[in-house]
């Protein structure tokens, strides 16, 4: 099974979201299914076969995530983290500013899912693999 020390070493790899499909894939070969992030303080549960997980800390102090949804705002948002202008934690922060607590990311599906504080789903999209210039979005 793998460790929170691998996945650590390949999130270093990870400068901003323009390198997360590659960071997924890496994923991938560790056995990892799966993952839930917190915007609040940036720790993250991952999930492997047979129901094994492992959790990060968090990575700042907590921060408040905001009742009201942005949706706009946290899209533009995820387009500039994707586009490597932002890091990790900026785009953490940008996402509690605009109500998103938590993102899930299925391995098996290659989706992402956005959820507010009260468990509403605002935006998933799909993972696109290494190389490919875009990511399809659906509401």
């Amino acid at each position: 099974m793998f460790t929170i020390e691998q996945i650590k070493k390949a999130h270093s790899r990870v400068k901003s979201g323009a390198d997360f499909p590659n960071f997924v894939q890496d994923l991938i070969q560790l056995g990892v299914n799966g993952f839930e992030t917190y915007s609040e303080d940036g720790h993250t549960t991952y999930f492997g076969y047979l129901e094994y997980t492992v959790e990060s800390g968090p990575i700042y102090d907590k921060i408040m995530v905001n009742d009201q949804i942005d949706k706009l705002q946290f899209q533009q948002d995820l387009k500039a983290n994707q586009e490597g202008k932002t890091d990790f934690v900026t785009f953490c922060h940008d996402g509690a500013k605009s109500g998103i607590e938590k993102w899930i990311m299925d391995m098996s599906n290659m989706t992402c899912t956005y959820f507010s504080k009260a468990g509403d789903q605002i935006l998933a999209e799909a993972i696109p693999i290494p190389h490919e210039k875009s990511s399809t979005y659906y509401p």
